[in-house]
């Protein structure tokens, strides 16, 4: 039995309140569920896990942690039941060493990050979800770095899913609009340019931006996943997902590497 190479995802998710809602953003997250093969499980980078060294989650049963305030009742109450996955958890530990990967196995779960965009890739909550801590205390070149290390992973049916948002400037965010402040609009388009040519280094090197990557990412923990994503990704080709900025510096910009390959060859087995 052949087990299908699984493409890598970055999906920008926005506000919670896209769990909830119907938009163009949760259309193109369903379409990829319907789209892509099915993996045997999934290993989540969700911006909203962000320590002090690094851990992966390890329990039967995560639980649905409702990390945010001020939202409607509706999002607190909602609950994605996916099962974890402790031999994958141990595999990523053994594919991260010698870098201490704690196991964890009753302190976190799966986060807003993570369960606000697959209650719609994968809205039965039946496939294993795992969650891999950011470490933010090291630098862009080592989230990349872990990125090529769990690469293997998607040759076993797993699913790399990397969730943050590569403009996210909450503190001049405005409620309601569908522009984006100039400097988003520069460095969205930047990292788009840099995806669609695969220009790894760039995205790496971030900061070289300035001023622009200043103002999108002030703190890096939404443009991380992004990295572990590429370094996955090897030399696969690129498909942007999604697109645009929302309350002027929220970038929804997603992608996926070698899900047209995948996708092909999944189409052709089932046939």
């Amino acid at each position: 039995m052949t087990t299908t190479r699984m493409p890598a995802l970055f999906l920008g998710h926005g506000s919670p309140m896209n769990t909830i809602e119907a938009n163009r953003n949760t259309a193109a997250w369903a379409r990829i569920g319907r789209d892509y093969p099915r993996p045997k499980a999934i290993l989540s980078i969700s911006a909203h896990w962000y320590t002090r060294g690094t851990a992966v989650t390890a329990m039967a049963q995560p639980k649905t942690i409702h990390d945010f305030g001020g939202f409607p009742q509706a999002l607190f109450d909602f609950q994605y039941p996916a099962p974890g996955d402790a031999a994958l958890a141990a595999r990523v530990r053994d594919l991260l060493a010698p870098l201490p990967v704690a196991l964890d196995t009753s302190e976190w779960g799966l986060d807003h990050g993570t369960w606000s965009v697959l209650a719609h890739v994968y809205p039965k909550a039946d496939i294993p979800v795992v969650q891999l801590s950011i470490d933010g205390t090291q630098p862009a070149q080592f989230h990349y770095d872990l990125g090529k290390q769990l690469a293997p992973l998607r040759d076993e049916g797993i699913l790399i899913f990397g969730t943050g948002n590569v403009v996210h400037n909450l503190g001049v965010m405005q409620r309601g609009s569908s522009d984006g402040y100039d400097w988003a609009a520069r460095f969205n388009t930047f990292a788009r340019d840099a995806l669609t040519t695969r220009h790894d280094r760039a995205l790496v090197d971030f900061a070289s931006q300035g001023r622009d990557a200043q103002l999108a990412i002030p703190t890096p923990e939404h443009y991380l996943p992004l990295l572990y994503v590429l370094g996955a990704a090897g030399t696969d080709a690129v498909t942007i997902e999604n697109d645009g900025l929302e309350m002027g510096s929220i970038s929804m910009l997603s992608a996926s590497f070698g899900a047209a390959q995948a996708s092909a060859v999944s189409h052709s087995t089932a046939a």
